[in-house]
């Protein structure tokens, strides 16, 4: 049958109702179209929110974890860093720079470090400490190092990967109880910087830094500073010591006046400490189950209180757990 060339109200009704019934499909709409008229309802379903999937709490998972979840620190490579106000727990990272972490522990066991002060504390960024002079003697350590921005890929290192899409690395996850990222088409990994990080601070020059002077992060994650600056470790316990310190009024959070130093009364590997004065810790394992269960938890928030599941979650948002060991 010839197609109609007459503008019959017939047609140009049926003409509408084609155009209208196309827009509509594109739209989520439902439409029933006849030769002469075309009824159109809207679907409103996929514009409501999806109520939260329930997942098990934070805190359910935790205590429904088994001791092999856990893993206690490596005492050879955690430090106890004395403040007037407590302790604060540094674990190392030596998979991801070995070379920063030993010339740190050479710095340690010389006592490089006592007697320094913290001599920055910039508001929702970090908090450093260190020698403002650059004048305090190394006697064994090396007082700078070549970057260690990234290291190659090491399938032995245990990497759990995040399933959510990452601005700033093509594969983020956790590693050794430390969030992380990798690049497999350049075969490179590094940390990230997320709260509670710890990093060798810099001049301009890539291997100006060495260990001397360290800084953590304490606000929202400044992850523009990934593969720029050595990452050495992650903070274990104390971060409400750090966080807390008085921010600094100068340029950058400095500190304008070396009376506001936070002073420093010691920094000690947990290996040369005595048994009875460690900090007995342990972390959640990051290749288990268990830490699977606490990133969907993340994921899918749910309960009484979310209204929305957000389905996703940044690498620097969700929590590795640590705690006194059982």
């Amino acid at each position: 049958m010839p197609i109609p060339t007459n503008k019959s109200k017939s047609a140009i009704k049926f003409t509408q109702a084609l155009t209208a019934h196309k827009k509509n499909v594109l739209f989520g709409s439902l439409c029933v179209v006849a030769l002469s008229a075309a009824v159109c309802l809207p679907s409103y379903a996929a514009d409501a929110p999806a109520k939260p999937t329930p997942h098990p709490a934070l805190a359910d998972i935790i205590k429904a974890s088994s001791p092999s979840d856990w893993r206690p620190l490596d005492p050879d490579n955690t430090l106890y860093l004395e403040l007037k106000t407590g302790r604060v727990v540094i674990e190392l990272a030596p998979q991801y720079a070995p070379n920063h972490v030993a010339n740190i522990k050479a710095l340690v066991r010389e006592k490089y470090f006592d007697g320094l002060d913290f001599i920055r504390s910039q508001d929702n960024y970090v908090v450093q400490w260190g020698d403002p002079t650059e004048k305090r003697p190394i006697k064994t350590a090396a007082k700078t190092l070549k970057a260690e921005f990234s290291s190659i890929i090491d399938d032995a290192t245990p990497f759990t990967p995040l399933p959510d899409a990452d601005t700033y690395a093509p594969v983020v996850g956790y590693s050794n109880g430390m969030p992380a990222a990798r690049d497999r088409q350049e075969k490179l990994t590094w940390l990230t910087h997320c709260y509670g990080m710890v990093g060798a601070g810099r001049d301009n020059d890539a291997d100006s830094g060495g260990g001397t002077e360290l800084y953590v992060v304490i606000g929202h994650a400044p992850r523009q500073l990934d593969r720029n600056v050595t990452l050495v470790g992650r903070v274990m316990q104390g971060m409400d010591l750090l966080s807390t310190l008085p921010r600094g009024t100068a340029a950058m959070g400095f500190y304008d006046k070396p009376k506001q130093y936070v002073p420093i009364k010691s920094i000690r590997i947990a290996a040369d400490v005595p048994e009875s004065k460690r900090s007995h810790l342990e972390v959640i394992r990051t290749d288990t189950p268990t830490f699977n269960a606490i990133v969907e938890s993340q994921r899918f928030r749910g309960g009484d209180w979310y209204k929305v599941a957000a389905q996703h979650v940044e690498v620097c948002n969700v929590p590795i757990p640590v705690r006194q060991q059982k």
